[in-house]
């Protein structure tokens, strides 16, 4: 019945409940979806469950360490939610790439979030990872093995069992789309050789090719060979441009 629910996606929203606004989202067709679209999908859920904040994040698959990429939040164009999500990143990527079960977290266990919240079936209650609100964070999947984190907070977060499943069912959705739009992100993770993220991250710190090659214990040739095979993935013109293409798709640090 979960998977059924999951899957039963609808772009438009339909009005079948008192007091609920009816919604109709971007569709497809000649007009692909933008960040800005996907931008008002999330607002549009916020206001279903009366969050104040949002974010979306990529979880990729291959990374040195485990961590959450930014795709857009509530303060679009900037990432400023985003960045304010911190606590247990390690635990919550682990999730991500193994479950779809929601995850929810409260101010404290007196708060009316948490009474709501607590009593939703198929959800997990974790550590708080942002500061002093509430919220519910939805793990999703995509094509290509690309999974991600859908966040919504605020200290009246309510969401009932019903509007549970057809809120992460338009998750799913919306990272299918996101990820449409970022398409790099997953298959160049996948396809940078571990060398040639070393070389790009030592290089974003600063390092010549000579000093590059004696830390990793290379030549200068194979590492100016891995450079250059990293820019020609990653369609950057210079070693600089590489660098700076990493860097926002979370590749390196």
């Amino acid at each position: 019945m979960i998977h059924a629910a999951l899957t039963q996606i609808d772009a438009t929203p339909v009005n079948d409940q008192p007091g609920r606004q009816a919604i109709v989202w971007p569709q497809g067709g000649e007009h692909a979806l933008t960040i800005s679209d996907a931008v008002r999908r999330c607002r549009w859920m916020a206001q279903e469950i009366n969050a104040t904040s949002f974010a979306v994040f990529l979880a990729p698959l291959m990374q040195e360490r485990a961590k959450l990429v930014p795709c857009l939040d509530s303060d679009h164009p900037g990432a400023g939610f985003a960045k304010s999500v911190t606590g247990n990143i390690e635990h919550l990527v682990r999730h991500v790439r193994t479950s779809t079960e929601p995850l929810w977290w409260s101010e404290g266990p007196q708060s009316p979030a948490a009474q709501r919240l607590g009593a939703l079936c198929w959800v997990t209650q974790i550590e708080p990872i942002i500061a002093g609100t509430s919220g519910i964070a939805f793990p999703v999947h995509a094509e290509r093995n690309q999974c991600g984190l859908v966040v919504f907070a605020g200290p009246c977060t309510n969401i009932d069992q019903n509007l549970l499943f057809e809120v992460h069912s338009k998750c799913f959705s919306l990272f299918s789309e996101v990820t449409r739009l970022r398409p790099a992100s997953a298959s160049l993770t996948r396809a940078m050789t571990r060398r040639e993220l070393e070389c790009l991250k030592l290089t974003a710190n600063g390092y010549t090719s000579e000093e590059i090659a004696r830390i990793l214990k290379l030549s200068v040739h194979t590492t100016n060979q891995y450079l250059t095979q990293s820019a020609q993935k990653l369609n950057a013109v210079s070693r600089t441009q590489a660098v700076a293409k990493a860097l926002r798709l979370g590749l390196i640090e």
